[in-house]
């Protein structure tokens, strides 16, 4: 029987790893939220782990509101570097497996082909820049980790673009959507089923990987193909604009290149117009939700 922590639990990831490893066999979840485990709080940590005995480690748990970061830089780097780096001091001592999720925002966009795991980071914003910070801290401090960097997270749970994109739709309001910046927006159940293959595997191949969906697309894109999954694209005004003002700056292209986890895993992750549209049709469109 695998025994697996998961922080930061009642985050949209955290959420959909619960909702596939609720039936599973061999394997024994417990799912901390921040009221459960502080990962900030070094000395909780370290106790938390001294209390139990996992094999497995998946850190969800962060700060992710990358528009407050930047005049709240000191939380972002408290829970997204310290809080990292206290998990990863407990994984190692406890000899527990570190499974932890990072972001596309590592990097400064000036790149015109996916960005590989070895390219040179350079976060533009704070959010990128803790999340940096927590990555170096795991490499430094935990011997058997795994740092999956993912893109454009979103799914039906938690404040995200598609939630927020739908709440729009029953608004009826027009809509400016930005073509400046191009990713990958990704599924969060994709997300949770790579990081399960992972355990379940046992695989030791440590280090960085990239995970997201596959192709690439602007939010607008993004925001259109939601509407037009959800069968609103003809009742929603919808406009693009190159620029749109926001305080922190993003890369213009932070697509990822998935090589090394699908070669290494086996995994053969689906196209991300594809995943939205089987999201939105398991859940009836998606609006019994909102």
């Amino acid at each position: 029987m695998k025994k697996i922590l998961v922080t930061g639990a009642s985050g949209q990831l955290g959420q959909c790893l619960r909702q596939q490893l609720q039936n599973s066999t061999n394997i024994s979840c417990y799912f901390a939220t921040k009221e459960d485990l502080d990962i900030t709080n070094n000395e909780a940590v370290k106790g938390f782990f001294s209390e139990h005995n996992f094999d497995y480690c998946i850190n969800t748990a962060a700060y992710t509101n990358v528009e407050k970061a930047e005049s709240e830089q000191k939380m972002a780097f408290l829970v997204n570097a310290e809080g990292a780096h206290n998990i990863a001091k407990a994984c190692n001592e406890h000899n527990v497996v570190l499974l932890h999720i990072s972001t596309d925002y590592v990097f400064d966009g000036t790149k015109e082909t996916p960005y590989q795991e070895k390219d040179p980071t350079n976060p533009l914003n704070v959010y990128g820049a803790s999340k940096l910070k927590g990555e170096q801290y795991i490499s430094t401090s935990c011997s058997k980790h795994f740092i999956i960097r993912t893109s454009w997270l979103y799914s039906l749970y938690g404040h995200n673009f598609l939630n927020s994109m739908l709440q729009f739709a029953t608004q009826k309001k027009a809509l400016t959507i930005t073509t400046q910046q191009k990713g990958t927006p990704t599924n969060a159940n994709d997300v949770a089923q790579i990081l399960i293959t992972i355990i379940k595997t046992g695989n030791t191949r440590y280090g960085v990987y990239h995970f997201s969906n596959q192709g690439e697309g602007t939010w607008y894109d993004f925001a259109r193909a939601i509407f037009k999954a959800t069968g609103e694209i003809d009742s929603v005004n919808l406009a693009k604009t190159k620029h749109y003002p926001t305080f922190a700056k993003r890369p213009n292209y932070s697509v990822l290149n998935c090589n090394k986890v699908q070669v290494t895993f086996n995994n053969k992750c689906s196209h991300w117009e594809d995943s939205l549209k089987d999201l939105i049709q398991k859940t009836n469109g998606a609006k019994s939700h909102l």
